[in-house]
């Protein structure tokens, strides 16, 4: 049992549940569209389930059936008005965050992923979405560019299909989506399309799982020889944990493993 506390807010539902923590955009009136307060909440939530090993699995969805997240909130007239004071922002700063998160971050997309919901979107480590779903980055027909949503989006998908998302501005359906690579499948029934894939690895070493992203995260900006010298070095981690252990000897033995997360 975790004393950690996740309280929910009026822009983010913040559900735990088995080990599963479920994150919810709660502004459906505005397509979920980003706000302030749904960054800063959303930042509070990811930072205390890293530290939480009761944690096993996030998964961050949209309020309703019509969209994920549709971006910047552009009724506003405050979306890229920043204070050019700080090197760094608010958005930019989830995206950084999400790179040091070692609990997978599954991606519950449930209708339109737009603009920087679709940073939302490539920040998750596994993504399932409903048939309806449509993905997209429009920028360009409001005289602007996707930016940092690149920094995740790059090397995600090639780079002609990046090339002409971003072009276009113009969107694609779910079905595309998965034959690029984008997201890991397309699911009718949603909920049980998201646990049936939670349900592939809860039951796997929490350890292994936690050091497994770590490791991923970094080798990306590498280049072979740094990779190599690096995974090399951190295998001989991995055998020292308690799973590892456990895990091998419930091999052995014939038997399900008892896994302690350490």
């Amino acid at each position: 049992m975790t004393s950690t506390q996740y309280n929910s807010t009026d822009e983010l539902g913040v559900r735990l549940s088995d080990g599963v923590l479920w994150l919810t955009i709660q502004r459906e009136a505005r397509r979920n569209a980003i706000s302030p307060g749904v960054l800063a909440a959303l930042s509070e939530a990811l930072t205390r389930a890293n530290a939480d090993r009761s944690v096993r699995a996030i998964v961050l969805t949209g309020a309703g059936d019509k969209a994920f997240c549709a971006g910047a909130d552009l009724q506003t007239g405050q979306s890229f008005k920043f204070d050019y004071s700080e090197p760094t922002v608010g958005f930019a700063n989830l995206f950084r965050l999400s790179r040091q998160l070692m609990v997978p971050l599954v991606g519950r997309i449930n209708g339109a992923c737009m603009a920087g919901g679709m940073g939302l979107m490539a920040m998750c480590d596994m993504v399932v979405a409903a048939p309806h779903a449509v993905f997209g980055l429009p920028e360009v027909k409001i005289g602007l560019f996707p930016a940092q949503v690149l920094s995740l989006l790059n090397g995600l998908i090639g780079p002609r299909a990046l090339n002409e998302l971003c072009i276009t501005g113009e969107p694609i359906t779910a079905a595309e989506a998965l034959q690029m690579g984008m997201i890991n499948r397309v699911s009718e029934d949603l909920d049980a399309g998201v646990q049936a894939l939670l349900g592939r690895f809860l039951d796997k070493s929490p350890a292994a799982i936690r050091r497994g992203l770590y490791l991923m995260k970094r080798i990306g900006a590498m280049s072979f020889e740094e990779s190599m010298a690096f995974t090399e070095s951190q295998i001989g981690l991995f055998a020292l944990t308690e799973d590892a252990a456990e895990g091998q000897a419930a091999f052995r033995e014939k038997r399900k493993p008892n896994w302690s997360g350490r």
